[in-house]
């Protein structure tokens, strides 16, 4: 009996790495949300924190948003391109203690960093708002691909995962710059948002480490060198924010600002918002009016109605309250309304300025634009026009259509002033004059005459109302202050403008116009 017999062939087993276990769903959603989140934190911050040494403008902001970008889009390619080649679970909590570490750095950066960079110069601007937002925000934007490869354990469920993901993030991104906006900036100041959020991102790491270490064992401890490196890493960033120098005295909700006393008086008060000096007040004479502006426009106050008879003066912009205060003491029983956006600097005016306010100097706070849609016609002989952020009127109140509003605030035979500051080749205040003049029948202008020359830059003074000015006594009288001023009457005005392009509310490129040539 013969039986045949045949070969069995045993392949022999492959170890196919299992892939790393996902997250839970509720603790995936939580870092795609804080991560994102925080991204947008950072952004919204980082204008407040360059801003004192390059200014707020719209060079300034289109920078740090680009660099954010950057951040997110650069993050978000080496965090996939990690994923692939790493497990995600021993990279998620060194990239949050990091990123940590890197906000609170951003602090003592920044302002290092902005003494040396101050100025509004292209190159400055772009190299300060990358040393602010870059390294941080490219590290929170690599935790998302992060987690998406841990969940994506199912082929057929990818779009629903990094759809969730995706959404969840954006949520958070959409949270973040809402409650910073709203919230977080009218109540903190910004250093102690950054460090709040730099604490935040540096709890969560280590305890995402501690707990995926307990979840899945020894492989993903971290070496105690690497634990020392990053203990000693926030160390320094805590050291070197308390060291670095800090250029506010009080951070307000839309400026960092500082008094300091004149050395050459001790009653004198100047105040600085954002690095540059803003106003002065003299505590116990209000009618000293020590800058250039400021005694051309108490000038024009002065010619505008017989001395000493009261008037109705709406003032856009308060600053230190010089203006109003000047109107107040020369002219008893004015009523001076003054619509000011930074409550807090109405309270720091109110601390340390000297300001007095009371029903005939009233502090209005909020959007000049706005509120003086509010203001009845025909009821103000005197508008003055000294609104800033930084050096820049801002775009909607440089418009056609703000100045229209204006005049109809004013009295037939009210005047309307407006401070500009501009600098050579002077394109935006030649359009601002353009602007004012196809609204108001007589506009004029005083300036130094190096800067109606085009030799350096300076502050303008555009004086404008529909029934002709009162400009025989302002020569005069210019000759007889410190600094040289020059009077360009109506005629002069106009050819001194020019074929400048009006400016309205659908075409305003008042920093660009800004822009030195």
């Amino acid at each position: 009996m013969s039986s045949t017999s045949s070969d069995i062939v045993i392949e022999p087993a492959t170890d196919t790495p299992a892939p790393p276990r996902a997250l839970p769903n509720g603790l995936a959603a939580f870092l795609v949300f804080l991560s994102s989140g925080a991204v947008l934190v950072l952004e919204t911050v980082s204008l407040r924190l360059v801003g004192p040494y390059v200014g707020v403008t719209l060079q300034v902001t289109s920078s740090v948003i680009g660099m954010a970008l950057a951040a997110i889009a650069y993050g978000a390619w080496m965090g996939g391109w990690l994923a692939d080649r790493r497990d995600p679970r021993a990279l998620l909590a060194p990239a949050l203690v990091l990123a940590g570490i890197a906000t609170a750095v951003t602090l003592p950066i920044v302002r290092y960093a902005g003494e040396a960079l101050r100025g509004g110069a292209a190159s400055a601007v772009l190299l300060l708002t990358a040393l602010t937002v870059l390294l941080p925000a490219a590290l929170l934007a690599g935790i998302t691909p992060l987690v998406v490869k841990l969940q994506l354990a199912d082929l057929r469920r990818t779009g629903q995962v990094v759809g969730r993901l995706s959404s969840i993030g954006t949520l958070g991104g959409i949270t973040a710059t809402l409650g910073t906006g709203f919230i977080l900036v009218a109540a903190l100041p910004s250093s102690v948002i950054v460090l709040a959020l730099a604490a935040v991102l540096g709890v969560t790491g280590l305890a995402l480490g501690f707990w995926l270490r307990r979840r899945s064992g020894a492989g993903l401890s971290t070496p105690g060198r690497a634990k020392a490196a990053l203990a000693l890493l926030g160390l320094s960033a805590a050291g070197l924010t308390a060291a670095a120098p800090n250029p506010c005295d009080v951070e307000t909700a839309y400026h960092c600002a500082r008094v300091e006393v004149d050395p050459s008086s001790p009653d004198g008060r100047t105040l600085y918002l954002n690095s540059a000096e803003h106003s002065y007040v003299d505590l116990t004479d209000p009618t000293h009016l020590k800058y250039s502006y400021a005694q051309w426009v108490g000038l024009v106050a002065d010619l505008a109605r017989p001395a000493g008879q009261p008037m109705d003066a709406l003032h856009l912009g308060g600053g230190g309250f010089t203006v109003p205060a000047y109107l107040a003491a020369t002219r008893p029983g004015s009523d001076n309304l003054v619509f000011e956006v930074d409550g807090g600097l109405v309270d720091l005016d109110k601390r340390e300025m000297g300001l007095r306010t009371g029903p005939k100097l009233r502090a209005e706070v909020g959007d000049a634009r706005v509120l003086l849609g509010g203001e009845p016609t025909d009821s103000r002989d005197f508008v003055v026009g000294d609104a800033f952020g930084h050096l820049v009127v801002p775009w909607h109140l440089a418009t056609r259509e703000m100045a229209a509003d204006i005049r109809r605030v004013l009295r037939p035979d009210g005047i309307y002033v407006q401070n500009v500051i501009d600098y050579p080749p002077d394109r935006f205040i030649r359009a601002e004059v353009a602007t004012v003049s196809a609204v108001f029948d007589h506009v004029a202008l005083i300036a130094p005459p190096g800067a109606l020359a085009g030799r350096h830059g300076a502050n303008f003074v555009i004086v404008a109302s529909d029934v002709p000015l009162p400009l025989a006594g302002i020569p005069a009288r210019l000759r007889g202050l410190p600094e040289p001023a020059e009077l360009l009457d109506e005629a002069r005005t106009a050819a001194w403008v020019g074929d400048a392009r009006v400016l309205t509310d659908d075409f305003a490129p008042v920093d660009q116009l800004l822009a030195t040539a």
